[in-house]
């Protein structure tokens, strides 16, 4: 038993107290166990909980943030966007790969369009580009322009034969075509004949500091004859500068893309286009993973691109999680019905609270060296950094990052006067009658290539049952602020917590040494803002 004072008039010498805190049984607070112990205190969300604080010895700046989201490939930014129709496509896939974190593009469209996505993440940003968009000198201005709004790039090389392989004779720049009222002339006419070069086996940081001193656009990289193999160009040197924290492959130095797809069999030809596309991660997007479909999916996938990491889910079990993980899956999600945009729980009556749900699944999951990735439920940081301390990877988010100028859904007014964007469950019948995934808007059976439909097993009702719900979300701003905003809040809670990295939460929730606490619904108001008006502005 700890020392108590007896004598109120004889307090014990300051100089003891760290001495006597060693009397006591254990530390402050409940361990990881104790908390989520659902016998005792049912299942836990995240408002239902708190982390204790630790010892600060060292900067918020010095906390890194690096974590697995599968097996072999490692973000900078623990941070992925769902793969929601009104949350991911190229625009947002490429700025949170930009910011460390990494986007996964929706399959509520066509494959040729969700595979067109992919591709426009893999050409943003490159190394060396070994798949460069080559023109031939019979090419029209008009055609030039045409591949510049496709791509959002210009500086093309020009060839030969116009292919990869071919003796380069000349490249065409935005200035060489921008003023050019003639589009039916070649680019022979207009283009830049007078070039600069680096042979073939020139090392990426060589090649960098020629196109450095060139002060071109592009380098091209030529073989001993002359002949085009790949380039390099200024703009990425420019984003190495701006954005040191980029998730990217290091071999090639393009974006690293993910994108989702269903368990269906015509699923199987739209991974061929993605993975074509060059698509580094597939997420089997299902609200209930642990099922036939899905794992025959998972060792299909695993057979064929064996180099081709996949995530599987929705899981919120440890049995749902183990039919996964022996199916061979490089990472699970973990998340039903805790979603802003989610009626699962609510219709189905079959979910979990998501706290119970990350715990129980990712310190099962890490027996095997699977990463989790925490998804539903994030309203703000605080609830960024429980996930985590529950032993999630990554966190995936939908409805934080559904209001950025990055996400696709449509900017309007609200009743209110508050600028807001459009916002969608995919279990919304909104999202299950959406035509885009089919053969187009006059489909017959565009039901049946839903991604919504598709995630929720409903392709063959003729009654849909809605799992989500169709609303709006305020505007918050462009990723490349917010994101930063999460990342430093998350900085500083692990500082408080007293922890360098997300290994070291991992390893001190799992040994003990962090603790919890539960909260009442009194605590939870106290814990929250008590004015009667304010401004709740949450970065500048």
């Amino acid at each position: 038993m700890p020392h108590t004072n007896g004598d109120a008039k004889t307090p014990l010498h300051h100089s003891k107290a760290l001495e006597v805190l060693k009397e006591y049984e254990e530390r402050d607070g409940l361990d990881i166990k104790s908390l989520l112990d659902s016998k005792r205190h049912g299942g836990l969300t995240y408002n239902d909980f708190l982390v204790l604080p630790g010892y600060i010895g060292f900067a918020a700046s010095e906390v890194v943030l690096d974590s697995p989201v599968t097996k072999r490939i490692s973000l900078k930014t623990p941070f992925v966007s769902s793969p929601m129709d009104t949350v991911t496509e190229h625009d947002m896939a490429i700025h949170m790969a930009l910011q460390g974190g990494l986007g996964v593009i929706h399959h509520n469209c066509s494959a040729d369009e969700q595979a067109e996505m992919v591709q426009k993440v893999k050409r943003y940003e490159n190394g060396f580009i070994l798949d460069p968009v080559v023109l031939s000198r019979n090419t029209t201005v008009g055609e030039a322009k045409a591949l510049k709004e496709k791509w959002g790039f210009g500086g093309f090389p020009v060839t030969e034969t116009g292919k990869l392989g071919s003796k380069l004779i000349g490249i065409v720049t935005n200035r060489d075509i921008q003023f050019e009222d003639d589009l039916s002339q070649p680019v022979s006419a207009v283009m830049v004949t007078d070039l600069i070069t680096a042979a073939a086996g020139t090392t990426l940081l060589e090649a960098n500091a020629i196109l450095a001193k060139s002060k071109k656009g592009k380098l091209p990289i030529v073989d001993s004859k002359g002949n085009l193999v790949s380039m390099i160009s200024r703009s990425d040197l420019t984003k190495n500068l701006h954005f040191p924290l980029a998730s990217k492959l290091p071999d090639s130095k393009q974006l690293i893309c993910a994108a989702a797809i269903g368990t269906r069999p015509e699923d199987k030809i739209r991974l061929q286009k993605l993975v074509d596309a060059g698509l580094d991660i597939v997420i089997l997007d299902s609200s209930q993973g642990n099922s036939m479909y899905q794992i025959e999916m998972v060792k299909y996938i695993k057979t064929k691109y064996p180099d081709l990491d996949v995530i599987g889910g929705n899981v919120v079990t440890r049995e749902q999680a183990a039919s996964l993980i022996a199916a061979g899956v490089d990472g699970l999600r973990i998340g039903m019905g805790s979603g802003s945009a989610c009626i699962t729980q609510e219709v189905m009556a079959v979910g979990r609270p998501q706290a119970a749900a990350v715990y129980n699944v990712a310190s099962f999951a890490a027996k095997f060296g699977v990463p989790c990735m925490a998804d539903g439920g994030i309203q703000n940081v605080g609830h960024i950094v429980k996930g985590l301390a529950l032993g999630a990877t990554t966190i995936m988010m939908g409805g934080l990052l559904a209001g950025t100028t990055e996400s696709p859904g449509t900017s309007f007014v609200s009743r209110e006067g508050k600028l807001v964007k459009a916002y969608r469950g995919m279990g919304s019948i909104d999202a299950m009658q959406d035509r885009k995934a089919g053969a187009g808007a006059g489909a017959k059976d565009s039901q049946k290539s839903n991604a919504g439909t598709a995630r929720y097993f409903s392709e063959g009702d003729s009654v849909l049952v809605a799992q989500g719900v169709s609303g709006a979300v305020a505007h918050r701003g462009s990723v490349t602020k917010f994101v930063p905003y999460l990342a430093a809040g998350l900085k500083h809670s692990l500082q408080d917590c007293g922890c360098k990295s997300l290994t070291e939460l991992h390893e001190s929730v799992a040994n003990g040494t962090t603790r919890f606490e539960l909260r009442t619904a009194s605590a939870q108001l106290e814990g929250g803002v008590n004015m009667e008006s304010y401004e709740k502005k949450l970065y500048a």
